[in-house]
């Protein structure tokens, strides 16, 4: 895990110049080019915004506004989303790149990540500006978006390296995990709340690494809390996220030396 760390902080440029690129070729052809990555998010938004809040006039959910709180609970379900799907499929898109020795294999799925990041971040800057525009106040809370963004990151990677390493080998692993992040996305609390479960089943649900991020952005924006007044999940967030790291990252190393045969 350390040896990484020192990799991509050495390759940090490389990493850089190969997100814009990455970022920059899903619309290559296109008239807007890179423009759709942010357009894309800015429609989905007013989309969610003319259903929910003119459509169905849906009721506030804890005194905020439905479409703020929906929203919050989008932004980071898409960037894991995005991030997962594209890194799984990282190494077996640039298998031109894993037969090179020179290549750090182990950059591909962190290059996708960052690439996904950077809609995230503006979708954050969208929604920052649409927050100020319900008229509500900065806060000293909002400064804690960084650590759920970091948090996000490390879980995203730790997933990445698991599922792009099983794809090299079980091509069937990016259905499965499309399969399985529409499966989480109803377990997660992104269109509902908490407060409709039965308290008996709520521990259920918390089991979901997601649940954490998800209602991390909300405590960031709505309910004015720390991470660290809710130390249980905090622990168990990175006990899991830390897991899911050494695991990918064991995964990783065992089968490394054969991706060049198979692909």
């Amino acid at each position: 895990m350390a040896a990484f760390a020192k990799e991509l902080i050495k390759n940090r440029l490389l990493i850089w110049e190969m997100a814009k690129k990455d970022a920059k070729s899903r619309y290559l052809g296109s008239a807007l080019g890179f423009l759709w990555a942010f357009i894309h998010p800015i429609i989905a938004i007013l989309i969610y915004w003319f259903v929910f809040q003119v459509g169905f006039r849906s009721l506030p959910v804890e005194n905020f506004p439905f479409f703020l709180w929906l929203m919050m609970g989008m932004i980071p379900w898409l960037f894991v989303s995005e991030s997962v799907s594209n890194s799984t499929n990282s190494i077996v898109d640039n298998s031109y790149l894993v037969k090179k020795i020179v290549f750090r294999v182990s950059l591909l799925p962190f290059i996708k990540i960052i690439s996904s990041l950077f809609v995230h971040l503006f979708f954050l800057l969208v929604l920052l500006i649409v927050y100020f525009i319900y008229d509500f106040d900065f806060t000293v809370y909002l400064f804690q978006i960084f650590y759920y963004i970091l948090a996000t990151v490390f879980l995203v990677v730790g997933i990445s390296f698991i599922t792009a390493t099983l794809n090299v080998f079980f091509r069937d692993t990016g259905q499965v995990v499309g399969m399985i992040i529409n499966f989480l996305f109803w377990l997660t609390p992104i269109f509902w709340s908490m407060d409709i479960v039965n308290e008996k089943y709520k521990t259920l649900f918390k089991i979901n690494p997601l649940y954490y991020i998800v209602e991390g952005y909300r405590d960031t924006f709505i309910n004015h809390r720390w991470f660290w007044e809710v130390p249980g999940l905090t622990i168990y967030f990175w006990c899991v996220t830390v897991c899911t790291i050494l695991i990918g990252a064991a995964l990783f190393r065992k089968l490394r030396p054969h991706f060049a045969d198979v692909l």
